[in-house]
């Protein structure tokens, strides 16, 4: 599919989301409350078949917290962008754990690193940081090290 008939069929499946121009990929923008529907019909609609999470990361912007998902779909060939803006007072979306195994690890280091909660996750704690690290989100552009004297 072109990015325009990835965006039909999008604005079909949810009419509230948004897009940016100008990218190699379509980029999606939705609502937080939106995404666990979303994903699973971007997972089964056999039009789409987007079986593959690559990518799952956050942004901080200062004023609020982004979550970024990268999918494709290894059967058609391509590729979307979804992103999903978060109150930066209480980051929190649902799990695609159980729908992109791939997210398990990658929403663990999310939570670690930026705090976001993700409702209904199996496992959630902490992945690379070690015991006493807990909620400290050193990839916040509020965190603060005295003893390295870092502060972003």
């Amino acid at each position: 599919m072109t990015n325009e008939e990835l965006k039909t069929k999008i604005t079909e499946l949810l009419p509230a989301a948004t897009f940016e121009e100008g990218g190699e990929w379509l980029n999606i923008n939705i609502e937080p409350a939106d995404w666990l529907s979303f994903a699973r019909q971007l997972r089964n609609d056999s039009s789409l078949y987007f079986d593959y999470l690559f990518c799952l990361t956050c942004i901080d912007w200062k004023t609020h917290l982004t979550m970024v998902y990268h999918l494709s779909s290894t059967k058609y060939r391509h590729n979307i962008v979804v992103k999903a803006k978060l109150d930066r007072n209480k980051p929190e979306i649902e799990t695609v754990s159980h729908i992109w195994r791939t997210a398990d690890f990658h929403e663990r280091e999310v939570y670690e690193m930026f705090g976001v909660n993700f409702l209904n996750h199996p496992d959630l704690r902490l992945l690379i940081l070690p015991d006493g690290w807990e909620g400290k989100n050193p990839l916040r552009k509020d965190f603060e090290d005295p003893v390295n004297m870092i502060k972003l």
